[in-house]
């Protein structure tokens, strides 16, 4: 009974109004990390302590090793007979692939067939239909009471978020829910965190059969004049000393411009300097609540560079028809996330086709923002599609948030007219972002 008492005291003390404070989870991280062994193990401290109790005795002798000479494998007739089926016994490399192909096997490889088998194996295309939504029925059937109990609610969303980025970004640090506001456990439970981009109706499904790749053996060199993904960059952007968008270090060397990664059709090795998306978030953020704007994207305990990769904006693409429907019902409740893709390099005077709609996952408004969204091609040969990669661009505090500007780049200047005279719509509320430039919308 005492041991029950004791356990059901640390429940409690765990959970303070259904919610986790940011202290909690960096001592829970550090007490997993310094948690007990699994067995006892032989320290450097505890070895030197038995050797010195143990110098008085000498130690057994130990037998002398004796060198087993390996087996000659004879081949018999049997095996020669099997081999001889194939027509593939003792034979050189070149024979064994005649062979091979004598025998109705098509012989491939990575040089010369890597487009079929890189289209063969790509990956699959996610439709909007198809966003899982089990999980958070489930939940949302459940009393407030129980999914507070353990805090179930917040380790499930944690445990959510692990598994949608499980593949795509591997070795990325764990995302932690924090809020220190109000006892919300977590973002509201149609929240679905995922690198993924979902095709609604009317989305024509990712261009593999006109992507192109580079011919390059091991990692691509940024100042090679035959490489095609460099000289597919430098159509839009050729910064000093030309190459990559990407330094030495995976950091961003301009903004506003389109970034062209290597893709599945490259020929390079997965240590090139021109997949940094594809490799995945590298620094570490929490989902927190705030107290005036909702939940937020936040800097984890370490400082993040300037030009750091953070995440994509992830969402459905919605034709521009689609975008314009869901935008009047959104604004009335004062939520919504389309961003239309309108780069100035798809044309000024061309007609926006798509827009994503990241409902289920964005960031909050700044008008003084340390982070700026830049369209990124890898597996997609459509220009009009373009992945909305996030990058900071200047250096984030630790426990900063991060925000983006709804306006457009930093540097954008909005005349008077683009601003809302008579807001009507709920999403034209005051903005809250706080800092010293505010221009007290978000909207233009």
């Amino acid at each position: 009974m005492l041991v029950e008492q004791e356990q059901e005291s640390e429940q409690t003390d765990g959970v303070l109004g259904g919610r986790r404070t940011r202290s909690q989870v960096v001592s829970g991280a550090s007490s997993v990390a310094s948690g007990p062994r699994r067995s006892a193990r032989l320290t450097s401290n505890s070895a030197s302590a038995s050797v010195s109790a143990s110098s008085s005795v000498e130690p057994p002798e130990r037998p002398k090793s004796r060198a087993r000479r390996p087996q000659p494998y004879v081949h018999t007739a049997s095996d020669e007979e099997v081999a001889a089926q194939g027509g593939i016994a003792r034979r050189t490399n070149f024979e064994f692939m005649k062979a091979f192909a004598n025998a109705g096997f098509e012989a491939v490889s990575w040089k010369h067939d890597r487009q079929r088998l890189a289209a063969e194996f790509a990956p699959l295309t996610q439709l909007a239909k198809d966003i899982p939504h089990d999980l958070h029925d489930r939940l949302n059937s459940l009393s407030l009471s129980a999914r507070l109990a353990g805090d179930m609610q917040v380790l499930i969303f944690e445990a959510e978020i692990r598994a949608n980025t499980a593949d795509d970004e591997p070795y990325a640090p764990p995302i932690h829910i924090v809020n220190e506001v109000d006892d919300e456990p977590t973002p509201p439970l149609e929240f679905y965190y995922s690198n993924l981009m979902w095709h609604g109706e009317g989305v024509p499904k990712p261009d593999h059969d006109n992507l192109q790749g580079c011919d390059c053996i091991g990692p691509c060199d940024p100042s090679s004049k035959t490489c095609s993904c460099v000289k597919r960059q430098r159509k839009y952007w050729d910064g000093p000393g030309g190459g990559f968008i990407y330094d030495k270090k995976g950091k961003l060397r301009a903004h506003e411009y389109p970034i062209f990664e290597c893709n599945m059709n490259c020929a390079c090795s997965e240590d090139c300097p021109n997949r940094v998306v594809q490799h995945g978030r590298q620094h570490e953020i929490a989902i927190c609540k705030t107290a005036k704007k909702g939940w937020g994207v936040f800097a984890g305990q370490k400082k993040i560079p300037a030009n750091s990769f953070i995440g994509i904006y992830a969402g459905e693409y919605l034709t521009d028809s689609e975008g314009e429907t869901r935008g009047t019902i959104y604004n009335k409740f004062g939520r919504t996330y389309l961003f239309d893709l309108d780069f100035w390099f798809l044309g000024s005077d061309k007609k926006v086709k798509y827009c994503i709609d990241a409902y289920h996952a964005g960031n909050n408004h700044s008008c003084d923002p340390n982070c700026v969204i830049n369209a990124c091609y890898i597996n997609e040969a459509n220009m009009d599609k373009p992945l909305l990669t996030i990058f900071t661009c200047r250096e984030v505090e630790a426990y900063e948030e991060l925000c983006f500007s709804y306006f457009g780049q930093p540097d954008d200047e909005v005349s008077e007219d683009h601003l809302p005279k008579k807001p009507d719509d709920a999403v034209y509320v005051t903005c809250q972002c706080g800092a010293p430039n505010c221009r007290g919308t978000m909207w233009k």
